[in-house]
C-alpha cells in the first residue's frame, strides 16, 4: 500500500489564475493525445470519482472533459435507482455503462455509493453493506482481468473547507442547486462518513484496483494533481495523424443562400 502523502501539511501559496490556466491547458493537450491513443489501441478505461460532498468531484471531472470528445470520454452520473433497478443485482445498472473499445467512462459516483451514502443514510442493510465490501474486490478483479484499466480517486476535503463550500452554496443562487437533501446530513454525520470511508479503503484498496487519495482543499491544485497523476497511469503515446487540408467550397449549383433566409425567425441580437 502506498505511503501517506504528507505534502498537505506544508502550506502553499495560492495558485494564480494565469498559472493555473497555463498548466491546465498543457495537461488538457496531453488528455487529447491520450484520447487518440485510446481510440487507436481500442483501450477501455474506467475512472471512478468518489469523496465527501463538496470535495470538488464535479469541477475535476469538468477539467478533464472540457477539451476532449464526449464520444470518447463519457461521464456517467446515475440518479437514485428506480423501484425496478432496486430489484436488480446491485452492479447491474452500472455494468451497462462500461466502456467499449476506444472509450473512457468516468463515473461521478459509482457502485461505491453502497459503501458510502447508502450505508450511512440507511439505504441498505448492514448485511448488504458487509456483502458489498466482501465481493467488490472480487468483481473488480474480473473487471481488470478482462483488460479494462480501472482507476479510482477519492477526493478528501477538510471539515473546515467543506463547511465553507456548503455555506457558499447556500448564499449563492447560482450554486444552490448543488445542495440536496442528502448533502446536508453529511455535515452532521461527518464521522459516520469518515468511518464508512475507512472501512471502504480497508476492504477495497487492492493491488489490481488501488485507491488514490487527492487532497482537494485547494481546488485548482487538486485538479492539476489529479489530471497529471491520471496521465502517469496510462502508458499512452502520441498517435501520428494525417495532415488535414481544408477543401475549397464548391461553386457548382451556387446560389444566394442568405436571401432564402429572409422572413425567417431570428434570435434578437441583444448583445
Amino acid at each position: 500500500m502506498a505511503k501517506k502523502n504528507d505534502d498537505s501539511a506544508t502550506p502553499k501559496l495560492k495558485l494564480k489564475r494565469k498559472e493555473y490556466e497555463t498548466e491546465l491547458r498543457q495537461l488538457q493537450a496531453e488528455l487529447c493525445h491520450l484520447q487518440e491513443w485510446v481510440k487507436y489501441k481500442g483501450q477501455r478505461i474506467i475512472i471512478i470519482f468518489e469523496g465527501r460532498d463538496g470535495a470538488g468531484k464535479g469541477g475535476t471531472i469538468k477539467a478533464i472533459t472540457e477539451r476532449v470528445s464526449p464520444r470518447v470520454f463519457r461521464v456517467t452520473a446515475l440518479p437514485a435507482p428506480t423501484e425496478r433497478e432496486k430489484s436488480q443485482l446491485y452492479l447491474q445498472r452500472y455494468v451497462q455503462h462500461f466502456p467499449a473499445a476506444g472509450e473512457i467512462v468516468i463515473f461521478d459516483r459509482s457502485w461505491y455509493n453502497r459503501a458510502g451514502v447508502e450505508h450511512v443514510m440507511g439505504f441498505c442493510t448492514n448485511e448488504e453493506h458487509r456483502r458489498f465490501l466482501e465481493l467488490c474486490p472480487i468483481v473488480e478483479q474480473f473487471i481488470t482481468g478482462a483488460g479494462i484499466l480501472l482507476i479510482k480517486y477519492w477526493l478528501e476535503v477538510s471539515n473546515k473547507e467543506q463547511e465553507r463550500r456548503f455555506q457558499a452554496r447556500i448564499d449563492d443562487p447560482l450554486r444552490q442547486w448543488k445542495l440536496s437533501a442528502i448533502d446536508l446530513p453529511s455535515r452532521t454525520r461527518w464521522y459516520d462518513y469518515s468511518r464508512a470511508r475507512d472501512m471502504m479503503l480497508e476492504a477495497t484498496d487492492t493491488e489490481n484496483a488501488p485507491w488514490y487519495i487527492v487532497h482537494s482543499d485547494d481546488k485548482k491544485r487538486a485538479r492539476l494533481n489529479c489530471i497529471s497523476h491520471l496521465l502517469s497511469l496510462v502508458p499512452y503515446e502520441e498517435v501520428s495523424r494525417k495532415k488535414i487540408k481544408l477543401p475549397d467550397r464548391s461553386t457548382k449549383e451556387a446560389y444566394d443562400d442568405q436571401v432564402t433566409l429572409e422572413g425567417r425567425r431570428f434570435v434578437p441580437e441583444k448583445y
